[in-house]
């Protein structure tokens, strides 16, 4: 086996020195129903008659007088005989749900997508009324009875309209297609009745076409010939169909919206380029189809690892978005309009209709309906939003003793060590190469000493040999994937030969969970070379399986209650995700927060951990684009995401490993990772001052980890991102609706930008509105405009841009420690950053960060609050609790009913105080200082404004050791 591993990793390492090879991955011409529904479009866009051929039948309209629905038969004069069904419901918070799917065919469409993405059934309202009119139903509803949802009737057509403007629509294009199932026989025979003229090799020319097409109206909805419709051909993989055609088309229209969001996961800009029309910027649609992409393009409409298809749609006026609940093969074109309209055509390869049509009309109102569909974003353990340090690989116990103890010699803090997947005898997970790692749990200790953790990889597939009792588990309780005439799939990944758990047959799920046991129950297996300690890395789900039709499974394999794998393919690696989380969740009691890392999700895997973007090359352009993909990826509702800093592939210099840094320390995940063939680049191994700048980059992310873990915390309460591009901040400024290279750090004022590029000394941010900004490190103001200002910041490599928005308080812990747990019971430094107006506000979350504790009340919420008092002679700075008041969205999606302010944890952190104040931007210096009616020790530098510019150094005043503690209400008064 060795001589087979060697195989396996220069097969994989070989590619390492060229770009993506595309050609192993289709384009939208090389899919059949991707073609197929674009020449539908085609089509429709060329002929001044078109209409779309479904329709409402009035006669079959039923509303439900208890609830917000109603049904409807939909038929096609294309194909009077086959039946669809309609399904429109309205739920509480104003999300549109439509439904549609095929009544009495031949066979079943897959309609479970939505079950695995949302975390309930939504509840439906009932207080909306329909109306039911001769050419249309409609509901009218909201505040102020401004929202109305319109379903016309022939042609079918769903429309969201706010305040009279259509928000939504769906089929307004008439490109819905539905392909019916069929049979190759009666398809054959009604063929044979068609005058067709005979055909050369190459096919038939558009004349020829067009004359068919006018013969039979049938070939002019669906093109002529059965385009791939029963089996399809791509490299040297034969696809076989046995159900035929039963791919969806359905355009959906953004009239009044101008930009639109989301679709991850694609290397692209976070403001949607086009891809169809004259002015297309790409020229194949976005894919949504969950790929292993080796050294993937940083600017492309490729498919890449995960699939959400949820998308915004902006404008200065509203925001609206829709979620289209399908887990197969997926592809997007998107289409600019004048004035600010935006065109997009859905095109899946299976599945029914089932669209959410989110109404917000602000960014966080579409955030919030979103989160209540497919659930807000786990709050992680604390320890896992600091440093991450991986490669592939290191290669014993002792090299991970080595790091650790090289991470403390040169003072560089560190949480998370990790192993890729040479940990893994022969790669059969969960049992160690004991030749290179002897002691794997002396080693495991080694590093929890010091309260870090480990992350060990553990992939979908398995070995397929009798000695690994994983794989013969799985096989005799037949839970395994198989091929289409019901064996067993064999596919080639890192062990060689290899098969795959079906996640979607429930008899596996409690099976997987018991395998992360660390102590033995009865005769079962348990991992006992493991530690409660031990996090997992979920790799290679999308799935990735290397001698695979597009280095993946075939579509006709067969899952739990015969789904073929092309109806599931995209919720796949989301379901491995969800089991190995409730694994390492469930291995302890009480139970501990999961750290599981995935590659391949899906819509509602932001419940269940984090994500990286996959296999990025060391280069400049592709740690640009992992800024805009963190972006889209926190738009689609998955916060905890994050590129790996210095790229996969190639050997940064140390200016590229610095500046990538920098973009790490700022992304919610944070990991550096290389590949086996890279030089080994851990932070301690660079030369000065690159070292340095790293260490003090490293230290800034520690300190600011109060104010990551408050975003998480908001974030896993309403469903608002971690980090924020512009229009989420700011939804009426048209100058940051196409930014995507600075962004808000939560809700705490922090703006952050980048650098992404090669020999920078300084860099021009966009401050969108007129109010102060200060430079994070030297407290020079910067100040804005009502109509948005671009201002130069320096950006020499050792600084990063960053900036606190005026109005802003700032908690930070400024003590360098090795790792984030060491730092519970520091005091915190506040940076109160004044408005123009002279007030500022913040919050601090605080919980004992790994355990569920915090769902029962344990943990700290403040408020800190400056104001103008006394005609601006006084600014009073203020904590208060929050969670008190605040009951119904206390922490982590748990409604609290009660609420002690000294709970246990607020106990065990009683004594961490406040040591110091820094306030910026205050008119004067101070006459006194006073806290709790006595004066306390302050310093004050006064500012050196430049009036002319509207910029300068901000005063500074410093409040030492204030006597004010993190839990309890106090107030200090600055007297002017």
């Amino acid at each position: 086996m060795r001589g087979l591993k060697v195989i396996l990793l220069t097969l994989v390492a070989l590619p390492a020195v060229f770009a993506v090879k595309s050609h192993d991955f289709k384009t939208c011409s090389q899919a059949a129903f991707c073609r197929r529904g674009r020449a539908l479009a085609t089509r429709a866009r060329e002929s001044s008659s078109w209409t779309s051929p479904y329709s409402v039948d009035p006669a079959s309209v039923t509303i439900d007088p208890t609830k917000a629905t109603f049904t409807a038969g939909v038929r096609s004069s294309i194909y009077p005989e086959i039946k669809f069904g309609l399904d429109v419901r309205v739920h509480e918070d104003g999300v549109v749900r439509v439904r549609m799917d095929e009544v009495d065919g031949l066979r079943k469409r897959y309609d479970e997508a939505s079950s695995w993405a949302l975390i309930a059934d939504p509840e439906i309202s009932r207080e909306i009324q329909w109306t039911v009119a001769k050419d249309a139903v409609r509901a009218v509803y909201g505040h102020n009875n401004n929202i109305e949802v319109v379903v016309a009737y022939e042609p079918l057509k769903v429309s969201l309209l706010r305040n009279g403007q259509e928000q939504i629509v769906l089929n307004g294009d008439g490109l819905l297609h539905m392909e019916h199932f069929r049979t190759k026989e009666a398809v054959d025979q009604e063929k044979s009745g068609w005058a067709l003229p005979e055909a050369p090799e190459e096919g038939l020319d558009l004349e020829d076409a067009q004359v068919v097409m006018q013969m039979n109206p049938r070939s002019w909805f669906e093109g002529v010939g059965d385009d791939g419709w029963w089996e399809e051909t791509f490299g040297t993989w034969t696809d076989s169909k046995p159900k035929g055609p039963e791919s969806l088309s359905i355009d959906i229209n953004f009239p009044n919206h101008g930009h639109v969001y989301g679709i991850p996961q694609h290397a692209t800009r976070l403001s949607l380029p086009t891809t169809a029309g004259e002015d297309a910027y790409y020229s194949d649609p976005y894919r949504l189809y969950n790929a292993d992409v080796f050294e993937y393009l940083a600017d492309s409409t490729m498919s890449l690892y995960g699939s959400i298809p949820v998308m915004h749609a902006h404008s200065a006026e509203s925001t609206v978005a829709i979620f289209n609940a399908v887990g197969s093969e997926t592809w997007i074109d998107v289409a600019h309009f004048v004035p600010k309209s935006t065109h997009t055509h859905w095109i899946s390869e299976s599945g029914i209709m089932d669209i959410f049509l989110m109404p917000g009309p602000t960014p966080a109102d579409v955030f919030a309906q979103y989160a209540r569909l497919t659930g807000t974003s786990a709050l992680p353990a604390q320890w896992a939003l600091g440093y991450h340090q991986c490669r592939w690989n290191y290669i014993s116990s002792d090299d991970v003793r080595d790091v650790q103890t090289r991470f403390d010699e040169e003072d560089i803090p560190v949480d998370v060590f990790w192993l890729d997947i040479e940990y893994a005898e022969d790669h059969k997970y969960f049992i160690w190469d004991k030749k290179s790692f002897p002691d794997p749990v002396d080693m495991l200790h080694d590093v929890e000493a010091i309260q870090r953790k480990m992350v060990v990889i553990v992939d979908p597939h398995l070995k397929r040999t009798d000695n690994y009792p994983i794989y013969q588990q799985a096989k005799d309780l037949d839970l395994l994937i198989k091929k289409k005439d019901g064996q067993e799939y064999e596919g080639w990944c890192w062990p060689g030969s290899s098969a795959w758990v079906d996640f979607f047959n429930p008899a596996s799920w409690d099976w997987w969970k018991s395998l992360f046991k660390t102590m033995p129950e009865g005769d079962k297996w348990a991992w006992i070379d493991s530690t409660e300690n031990t996090y997992i890395w979920n790799d290679m789900n999308e799935p990735s399986i290397f001698n695979g039709p597009e280095i993946s499974m075939p579509r006709d394999n067969i899952h739990y209650g015969g789904w073929e794998h092309r109806d599931v393919h995209n919720i796949n690696g989301m379901l491995f995700h969800n089991m190995t989380a409730q694994a390492v969740m469930h291995r302890t009691d009480p139970p501990k927060r999961p750290f599981v890392l995935t590659r391949s999700f899906y819509a509602g895997s932001q419940r269940l951990g984090a994500m990286w973007t996959g296999d990025n090359l060391g280069t400049w352009e592709h740690m640009a684009v992992g800024v805009s993909m963190v972006l889209s990826l926190n738009v689609g509702g998955f916060s905890f995401s994050g590129s790996d800093v210095g790229g996969f592939f190639g050997n940064p210099e140390p200016d590229m490993l610095v500046r990538w840094y920098g973009v790490g320390a700022f992304s919610p995940f944070f990991r550096a990772h290389a590949h086996i063939d890279t030089k080994r680049r851990e932070p301690y191994l660079l030369e000065e001052p690159y070292k340095s700048i790293v260490r003090d980059i490293l230290r800034l992310r520690y300190s600011l980890l109060p104010v990551w873990y408050t975003a998480f915390r908001e974030a896993s309460v309403n469903g608002l991102p971690v980090v924020r591009p512009h229009y989420v901040v700011f939804p009426q400024d048209e100058g940051g609706f196409d930014l995507d290279d600075q962004y808000f750090v939560g809700g705490s004022g922090l703006l952050v930008k980048p650098i992404t590029r090669k020999d920078v000394t300084e860099t021009t941010m966009y401050l969108p509105e007129n109010e102060v900004y200060y430079d994070y490190f030297t407290g020079h103001a910067y100040r804005g405009a009502a109509t948005g200002k671009n201002v130069t910041v320096p950006a020499e490599l050792h600084q990063i841009p960053l900036l606190i928005r005026g109005g802003s308080i700032v908690p930070t812990r400024e003590r360098p420690r090795r790792a984030s747990p060491l730092m519970k019971h520091d005091p915190f430094t506040l940076r109160v950053a004044l408005s123009t107006t002279g007030t500022a506000r913040g919050e601090l979350y605080l919980d004992e960060g790994e355990t569920f504790a915090h769902q029962a009340g344990q943990f700290v919420w403040r408020a800190f609050e400056a104001t103008a008092e006394k005609g601006g002679k006084e600014i009073r700075i203020r904590s208060r609790d929050l969670a008190a008041r605040n009951l119904d969205t206390a922490v982590d999606g748990v409604a609290l009913t009660t609420y002690d302010a000294r709970n246990a944890f607020a106990k065990d952190v009683a004594r961490v105080r406040v040591e110091r104040i820094v306030v910026l931007g205050l008119s004067r210096e101070p006459r006194s200082v006073v806290a709790d009616g006595k004066e306390v020790h302050w310093e004050y530098k006064a500012g050196a404004a430049a009036a002319s510019k509207g910029e300068g150094t901000a005063s500074m005043l410093l409040v030492k050791d204030p006597h004010a503690s993190i839990t309890t209400d106090w107030e200090i008064t600055i007297h002017l």
